[in-house]
């Protein structure tokens, strides 16, 4: 079997349950880590950049309806809950605070590699969407950055607004005034410094640029091969 290489986090105070999804798991190519309680999975969470979280909504301490909502407000990672509760009421909160699918205890280990499976398929097509390479530059609007010649630079959020809007109309001719209304700034100043930043970021020679260029009197444009 192809080995996907996702990294799986398990949340369960349950021994038994962690043991046998770690298993169940690890057969099927995922690397699998393990936590007994909430707290552990922070630590785990701060060092390690988790592709999906199974998570048990009944733990002693912080409950899983808390460390989702915890975990949401800081990292875009997708959590299922597992819970002994069928109420529709208790999904229904769970997937208010933020969790992408719940699966009710007892389980078929099949059934949660299936769920697995169909949320990390989605969340792929939706990398793959925030992908764009421009000549030599490969832009990743997802982790916002962008590599060329080896090197890896991170854009901030007004380049990431601009190229946004770019990519979108490539070979459009933007004027300063609609940048300036793109990012919420008036100063042409600040407009000019931060088009030679994203040059230096997306040209092999900025000074010359092949990609983003200067329309003299009426702006800028990004050309896309």
């Amino acid at each position: 079997m192809e080995n996907n290489k996702n990294h799986i986090l398990i949340v369960d105070d349950d021994d038994r349950i962690r043991a046998l999804l770690k298993d169940y798991l690890t057969d099927n190519q995922y690397i699998v880590s393990t936590a007994e309680d909430a707290a552990q999975a922070k630590e785990k969470i701060n060092i390690i950049k988790f592709d999906i979280i199974i998570l048990d909504v009944m733990m002693p301490g912080q409950n899983g309806y808390e460390l989702t909502k915890e975990i949401k407000k800081d990292i875009k990672v997708p959590i299922i809950l597992l819970t002994a509760k069928g109420e529709v009421e208790n999904r229904i909160k769970g997937l208010e605070l933020g969790a992408d699918d719940y699966l009710g205890k007892p389980f078929e280990p099949k059934e949660l590699l299936l769920r697995i499976k169909n949320i990390l398929d989605k969340k792929n097509k939706i990398d793959l969407k925030s992908k764009y390479t421009i000549g030599n530059a490969l832009i990743d609007l997802n982790k916002m950055t962008v590599s060329l010649n080896n090197k890896t630079k991170k854009i901030n959020n007004s380049e990431k607004k601009v190229l946004i809007e770019m990519l979108g109309n490539p070979g459009k001719t933007y004027s300063r005034d609609e940048i300036g209304k793109i990012l919420g700034m008036k100063q042409e100043r600040s407009i000019d410094v931060m088009i030679t930043r994203l040059r230096q970021k997306l040209e092999i020679n900025p000074k010359s640029p092949k990609y983003l260029q200067t329309i003299r009197g009426a702006g800028y444009v990004l050309w896309v091969e």
